[in-house]
């Protein structure tokens, strides 16, 4: 008999979950999706229409998918990891002949009842299925170039779709989420660093096919880069965005200009106040602390699910809780990065704040498949 049998005893049956649910990170969540309700009533003028009330319902559905998920055993999670990255792939291909553009892009599927995006759904399903990647793969064979290369591949095709719609900054996210989980399961760092050092020369490339016949990026994406690098210089066009931003985050100072009293998000100065700058908005009404306190639940959030992973003996739940907690820290990062300037303008939400009905729902089944890790993983007998 091994060590983990002899001193693990079974996961919890039956009602007897519901007490082994993970509940700071319930109350953390909630208290994160309720400053984006505060956010959504203040931009739209102090109504709960047209963002706060169908976001609340959004969330409302979110939490009570999150329990159910939360009760399936692990294993069953682990066994459909392949079918959810397949069916997400067929989803983006999907969108690429026959999708809803909108604001120059082609990302959604229209179900009728709700636009779905499918790149939301592939963060998820990509972290689970590389999870249940390595955990079927023998760790001794974690960083022979082989099983190396058919991850890269898994991670790749996604982003080259999400690129086409295009979307550079879930792309990003999708790269970055699925190198935390290899480098979480023993992947050698000189992998990492032959990435780094081609990330290098391909931002080099990019700047020198500027204009070129072989141009790697829309000139839309080159006019953020230009923005990022000197917002003054297009103050009025492609630096309006940043430039407000920025306004709006100075001018909330310490402890802010009050609820409902920002005149940057009243008066209509900020752009996509509701989606990807609504962190702005928070930050010119409640200032310096509202801005700090949001970061601290989104801490809390991080912090229970690394505890959560490195307090888990199985493997696929403590690489796939892991994984969803380093999607959930980027996208906050990159939104704040990008509205405070320290980053280019990719069009990336703040999780369970911005207004959107895909990322939320998506989102809380991500965090499903957390709190059912958590509450199947293997316990000392006590």
């Amino acid at each position: 008999m091994s060590y983990l049998e002899q001193n693990l005893k079974t996961v919890p049956t039956g009602i007897s979950k519901v007490l082994y649910i993970n509940w700071p990170l319930v109350v953390l969540l909630t208290a994160v999706a309720s400053v984006g309700f505060i956010m959504l009533y203040s931009n739209a003028g102090g109504s709960f229409t047209p963002w706060a009330e169908p976001q609340m319902k959004r969330f409302g559905v979110g939490m009570v998918l999150m329990l159910i998920i939360a009760m399936v055993p692990i294993w069953f999670w682990r066994t459909v990891a392949g079918v959810g990255y397949a069916l997400s792939l067929v989803l983006l291909l999907v969108v690429e002949f026959f999708g809803d553009v909108g604001m120059g892009a082609q990302r959604w599927i229209d179900l009728g009842f709700m636009r779905l995006q499918p790149s939301e759904l592939m963060k998820v399903t990509l972290v689970m299925f590389l999870a249940w990647y390595y955990d079927w793969l023998d760790v001794k064979k974690v960083s022979h170039p082989l099983w190396v290369a058919i991850p890269v591949i898994m991670i790749l095709l996604p982003t080259a779709l999400v690129l086409k719609q295009p979307d550079l900054g879930t792309a990003l996210l999708l790269v970055f989420g699925g190198a935390i989980v290899m480098f979480a399961a023993g992947v050698s760092w000189w992998y990492f660093g032959a990435v780094a050092a081609a990330g290098a020369g391909l931002i080099a490339a990019v700047f020198q096919s500027r204009g070129q016949s072989w141009q790697l990026l829309n000139n839309y994406q080159y006019r953020r880069i230009d923005t990022f690098l000197d917002p003054s210089s297009d103050p009025l066009d492609s630096g309006y965005h940043i430039t407000q931003a920025k306004i709006a985050l100075g001018s909330g100072g310490w402890t802010g200009r009050g609820f409902m009293q920002g005149t940057q998000s009243q008066l209509n100065f900020l752009p996509e106040k509701h989606t990807d700058f609504i962190f702005t908005t928070l930050a010119e009404e409640f200032g310096f602390l509202g801005g700090i306190s949001l970061l601290l639940l989104y801490a809390g959030v991080i912090g229970f699910c690394l505890i959560s992973a490195m307090n888990n003996k199985d493997r696929f739940g403590a690489l796939v809780t892991l994984g969803i907690a380093a999607t959930f820290f980027l996208f906050f990062a990159v939104n704040m990065s990008m509205v405070m300037g320290l980053a280019p303008v990719v069009g990336v939400p703040l999780p369970m704040v911005s207004y959107g009905g895909s990322a939320m729902l998506v989102l809380m089944v991500a965090f499903g498949i957390v709190q059912s890790a958590h509450v199947h993983r293997p316990r000392r007998k006590s």
